[in-house]
């Protein structure tokens, strides 16, 4: 059965630590992707992944590796996220940290698949700017 990926790399000018925390910290993720979330960055750990009450969904930690890699798989969701795992790898480079963001396992190349994707560039463009500006989107206005 086929299935379908979306990529995306960029460079953040943050240290691997500060990127890491931002990426699996729920008091991090609620600043640049989630309204309010839970969880810790443990292998197995279930992290809730909330952005309104009919979008609360449920993953969990299926790779972890402090300051090197995080990935989560859907436990919960909408179902064209079912059965996806979505995760960051994480570089050290002269200029800061390059993270290397998958979410894989797609069934379909949908409308919802190719609009996730240019969600989630616009959200890793926010995390960047967070992590290197300080700038938090109020969670209404990350669309």
């Amino acid at each position: 059965m086929m299935s379908y990926s979306i990529f995306h790399n960029l460079t953040i000018k943050a240290p691997l630590k500060t990127v890491f925390d931002a990426i699996s910290k729920p008091e991090h993720l609620n600043n640049w992707w989630t309204l309010k979330s839970s969880g810790s960055p443990i292998l197995g750990s279930e992290y809730n992944l909330n952005f309104t009450d009919p979008y609360n969904w449920f993953c969990k930690v299926s790779k972890v590796k402090d300051n090197v890699s995080f990935h989560l798989k859907m436990t919960e969701s909408d179902k064209d996220w079912l059965p996806t795992t979505f995760g960051f790898d994480l570089e050290s480079k002269e200029h800061g940290t390059l993270l290397k963001f998958s979410h894989v396992d797609w069934k379909e190349d949908n409308d919802h698949f190719k609009h996730s994707s240019f969600c989630w560039a616009m959200l890793l463009n926010g995390l960047k700017n967070y992590l290197e500006n300080g700038d938090i989107i109020p969670f209404e206005e990350r669309n």
